[in-house]
This record gives C-alpha cells, structure tokens and sequence, in this order.
C-alpha cells in the first residue's frame, strides 16, 4: 500500500464509526458517544493534515472527507433531535440545507458541466459551530453538565449560519450558472 492513500483509508474508517455512533446514542450510552465523537474529529483532523501537509490528495478522498463528516453529523443531529435533546426545527434545518446544496450540486453538473467544490468561508463557521453544539451537548449528557443558556446560544449560532450558509451556495451556485448560460466565467 502507497502511504498517499493514507488519508483515503482514515476517511473510511471515520465512515465505518457511524454504525457505533448511531448505536451508543441509540442506547443512549452519551459518554461512548462522545468518545467516538471525538476519535472521528481527530481522524478528520489527520486525514486533512496528511493529505495537505504531504499532498496526499486525490479525487477520493476529496469525496470520501464530505461524506463522513455528513454521515457523522447528519447522525448524531438526526438521533438527538428524534430522543428530543435537540429541536426538530433545527435538525431540518441542518439536514435541508445540505439536501440543497447536493440537489443544487447535481442540477449544475446536469444543466451546466462539471462541478468545482470550493468550499465558502460561511459554510466553514457552519461546520465548527454544528461541531462545537455536538460536542457541547454530548459533553453535557455525559460528563459535564453545561448551562442550558450556552447551549440555547449554540442552537440559534447554528440555525444562522445554517442559513447563512445555504443561501449563499445557492447565490453562488446559481450565479455560476446564469454566468454560464450567458457565456461569461464565474
């Protein structure tokens, strides 16, 4: 095996501890869900540095890092909201605004070309504050408890820069197409 897949091979793993998240927060075992929690944002942590650091990269694993970060989140939000630890309204949120951006991703490719994933500083913020509310919530269930106000103020950071986020891929997304369309680059 070439270490340049590496990264490849850290992005599956973390894909593969969706089937033990899913189950410690079924059985509502937060404690052991945290700890995955935290070995999947350390392997997502590594499997970046190495591709970045030793240009690891290839078309892969720039498909394999989204999906399981997705899988994980989509997850832990879904499971958590349906126990009631998390409002619904934002679990739908989140979920919709990523169901946006891929059916967005999937039209462009099919009515314009190719599609150039770059991700946006807004979606970034998006993604550390979703990180930080799971981590403060399981935190909260199993080890720590947190005041309610502070995690109140994660789920309303949340829902903003969810929506934030999304409609500026849908800005961008659909400027790129009227560009195109008109014979003008992005």
């Amino acid at each position: 095996m070439k270490a340049r897949y590496i990264p490849n091979l850290i992005s599956i793993l973390r894909i593969l501890l969706v089937g033990p998240l899913a189950l410690y927060l079924l059985t509502k075992n937060y404690t052991a869900s945290l700890g995955v929690f935290l070995l999947a944002g350390f392997s997502d942590a590594l499997d970046g540095y190495l591709a970045r650091r030793f240009n690891w990269t290839s078309r892969l694993g720039a498909l394999l890092d989204p999906i399981g970060d997705k899988l994980l989140m989509v997850t832990t939000y879904l499971i958590l909201g349906l126990q009631g630890l998390m409002p619904m309204w934002l679990v739908l949120t989140v979920i919709l605004r990523d169901v946006i951006i891929v059916s967005g991703g999937l039209m462009y490719r099919l009515l314009v070309g190719e599609v150039v994933i770059e991700p946006i500083i807004s979606s970034k913020i998006n993604m550390v504050l979703q990180v930080l509310l799971m981590f403060s919530l399981l935190l909260s269930l199993s080890l720590y408890p947190l005041p309610p106000m502070l995690l109140q103020i994660l789920i309303w950071l949340v829902l903003f820069s969810t929506l934030i986020s999304g409609s500026c891929y849908v800005y961008q997304w659909g400027r790129r197409a009227w560009l195109s369309q008109s014979g003008r680059r992005a």
